[in-house]
């Protein structure tokens, strides 16, 4: 049963990966076998993740994924080095609070673009190397705040995108099952990472009491989740989205 899991062999891509949970997931592929190509807007970033998970070897790229043009190269770029892309990880996000009543424009825009247009545009590169292989998994990352609407901070445009992603995520799985490629996602509640820091120092104490485990998530915590979804221990799972909070949406 165990070797259902393994990635041995195959090629995966994870953009936001030059750091935090992105990173983590790459190791994460890493660790169960997989060959993992690193996207990340910061290009110095996504090259020494590369370099830390595959040594000089390592495939890092600079990708703003709300560019088409560069969403499509990065695919190219993965498929002209390693013959195919078998799993991706669309974990590349942005978060800006502002309330409902005030929010700029440009701030819901920016957070729209990156949050959910990103994440189309990456699948829709990613699905058509995999629906030409006849098969993939992509996995796409939501939150929880598609399901909710968080407290205290006010973030109607995170909240938006969010839940675009799983309806994307749904979307695509409902279109490609029959081809070969599944599409899932995973939506991590409060999580502790370098970005999320200043938050967390502002507001942790209210999302641990909102917490039954009584704790944030770790990077760490969302690592198993992606592995099963891109193995084959989850080839019957297509258009699912795994919540991984701690239990926080259930309060």
């Amino acid at each position: 049963m165990l070797d259902r899991f393994s990635l041995e062999g195959r090629v995966a891509l994870v953009t936001g990966a030059g750091r935090g949970i992105g990173h983590s997931l790459a190791q994460a592929l890493r660790e169960a076998g997989a060959v993992v190509a690193v996207a990340d807007l910061d290009a110095e970033a996504a090259t020494r993740s590369a370099h830390q998970l595959h040594g000089g070897d390592g495939l890092g790229l600079g990708v703003d994924v709300t560019d088409s043009y560069q969403v499509n190269g990065m695919v190219d770029a993965i498929v002209g080095r390693y013959g195919r892309i078998d799993i991706a990880v669309n974990n590349a996000g942005i978060a800006r609070r502002g309330d409902a009543e005030s929010m700029p424009e440009q701030v819901w825009d920016s957070v729209i673009d990156v949050n959910l247009k990103g994440v189309f545009l990456c699948c829709q590169a990613e699905g058509r190397a995999m629906l030409a292989a006849g098969s993939g998994a992509i996995i796409n990352v939501a939150s929880i705040s598609a399901r909710i609407v968080n407290r205290p901070q006010n973030q109607v445009n995170y909240n938006a995108s969010k839940a675009g992603v799983v309806q994307v995520t749904r979307s695509c799985a409902a279109e490609w099952a029959t081809r070969g490629v599944r599409v899932n996602c995973i939506s991590p509640g409060h999580t502790v990472t370098p970005m999320t820091a200043p938050a967390v120092d502002e507001m942790g104490d209210t999302w641990r009491a909102n917490t039954p485990v009584g704790r944030l998530a770790d990077p760490q915590d969302l690592q198993g989740a992606v592995v099963y979804l891109a193995s084959a221990a989850s080839a019957y799972v297509t258009g699912h989205d795994l919540i991984i909070d701690g239990g926080y949406s259930i309060w």
